[in-house]
């Protein structure tokens, strides 16, 4: 419960910080007595939009010890976080990438790479996956998020949800305005928009908001094809990462919370679309084809 409560009162504060920003640059009155304007709309789209997205990012190491309660290896204490951290350093050291922090955190079978940048990132792996996977399987699981650093995967996310987030916000608002003008009498044009057009962009912004993740998640499962292929070439064989996803096509994987899940060894149950994981199968498929 702490930790959604930190987690919840986190988000409230960056969304206080953009809106402050938007009313100290004047862009959140978009709305004129003589319409519309547009290009201001757009303004405040691009910074709540990115804005939220990079100010995430930025956060991303300490939210996601917070919602995992990840801890982070500082002195190893036992052979196995020894062995973890040797094999992070190696992989890092193969890939040309600064060492980030390791941790472990309680959970079922998973694992997820987070950090604002490939100098500044964090691997953690859950015990449940510790437990289950032989080492090597393991190995392959911590190249796999290594490759996710490697590619720059987080940024590049970011990148994307903030361009989706600053055309959700504009579209669903002048779609609204559009809407709200329609449905409004003659005698009320003069009053401007007001409660049904607030209530016509949360729907607009629902909707949108829904196509938008179609969006992201593509280009997510994309980036897993990517990070498969990146681990069997840290590994030097494709063997050891097609043993993994095996092993995890036989477990009940952990859900991760929905800021790191994009970067999870294995994602959501859901289907298709909105998927934030292509299935194992078909992963599977493409390292033994050599994609």
């Amino acid at each position: 419960m702490k930790r959604i409560i930190l987690f919840l009162l986190t988000n409230i504060a960056v969304m206080l910080v953009l809106s402050v920003s938007a009313r100290i640059l004047g862009i959140d009155r978009y709305l004129t007595a003589n319409g519309l304007n547009m290009g201001m709309l757009l303004a405040f789209a691009a910074l709540i939009g990115f804005g939220g997205s990079f100010i995430s990012l930025l956060m991303s190491k300490m939210m996601a010890k917070w919602s995992t309660g990840a801890k982070v290896i500082e002195q190893p204490s036992n052979q196995e976080e020894a062995w973890l951290i040797e094999t992070v350093a190696r992989l890092a050291n193969k890939a040309g990438l600064p060492m980030p922090e390791v941790a472990i955190y309680e959970g079922a079978a998973n694992a997820f790479a987070t950090g604002p940048s490939k100098s500044n990132s964090l691997v953690a792996v859950s015990t449940g996956l510790l437990q289950s996977m032989n080492r090597r399987q393991v190995e392959a699981v911590l190249a796999h998020e290594m490759a996710h650093v490697a590619n720059g995967d987080m940024v590049t996310l970011t990148l994307v949800q903030g361009v989706v987030n600053t055309f959700v916000i504009f579209l669903s608002r002048a779609a609204a305005y559009a809407v709200d003008n329609f449905l409004r009498s003659d005698e009320e044009e003069s009053s401007g928009p007001g409660l049904t057009y607030m209530l016509i962009s949360i729907v607009f912004e629902l909707l949108f908001g829904v196509l938008a993740s179609i969006v992201v998640l593509y280009f997510s499962r994309q980036r897993e094809y990517k990070a498969d292929a990146g681990a069997a070439e840290l590994m030097g064989d494709r063997r050891p990462m097609v043993e993994a996803l095996r092993a995890l096509g036989g477990m009940q994987a952990g859900e991760l919370p929905k800021e790191m899940a994009a970067s999870g060894i294995s994602g959501n149950s859901m289907k298709a679309i909105f998927s934030s994981h292509p299935p194992l199968a078909d992963r599977i498929a493409a390292l033994e084809a050599g994609h």
